[in-house]
């Protein structure tokens, strides 16, 4: 509210008061809103990712496995040989499913370029089923209003 100052002007020859000034109106309004999905969407959504990363991992795992074997790399090597451990139970499933060329030193391991393709197709699958039974797809707003209004 204005603070009202009054003041008493006295001429010399008439007493002169000043009328006070009408006081204002004072309107006051507060929206919240408020999604109730909001929290079970975030959970889903951080899911899927920790899927798509845990996937995303094992498909560099064996793409390396690939481009080691594809470069001919020397498997007596700390870095193959863990690459390969790491990768021969993710690869295992579709081992004998193609043969494998080699030129010289080089091998074209078909089935570990099958098993990326495979491992992504599951990922997709597995990301979007989670979504489907976790991440709440509708939304929904609720919003509370408060007003104060003050007259004189």
């Amino acid at each position: 509210m204005a603070s009202e100052h009054r003041e008493e002007v006295v001429p010399e020859t008439t007493d002169a008061v000043t009328p006070p000034a009408p006081a204002t109106a004072v309107d006051r309004t507060a929206a919240t809103a408020y999604d109730p999905y909001a929290g079970r969407r975030q959970a889903a959504y951080r899911l899927v990712q920790v899927i798509y990363l845990i996937f995303g991992i094992i498909e560099a795992l064996i793409a390396i496995r690939v481009v080691l074997r594809l470069l001919g790399a020397n498997p007596d090597a700390g870095f193959a040989q863990l690459i390969y451990g790491l990768t021969a139970p993710l690869a295992a499933p579709f081992a004998g499913l193609f043969g494998n060329s080699q030129a010289g030193g080089s091998v074209l391991e078909l089935h570990s370029i099958v098993a990326l393709v495979v491992y992504a197709l599951v990922a997709r699958l597995l990301g979007k089923l989670v979504w489907l039974l976790f991440g709440e797809t509708r939304s929904a707003v609720t919003t509370t209003s408060s007003s104060v209004e003050t007259r004189r």
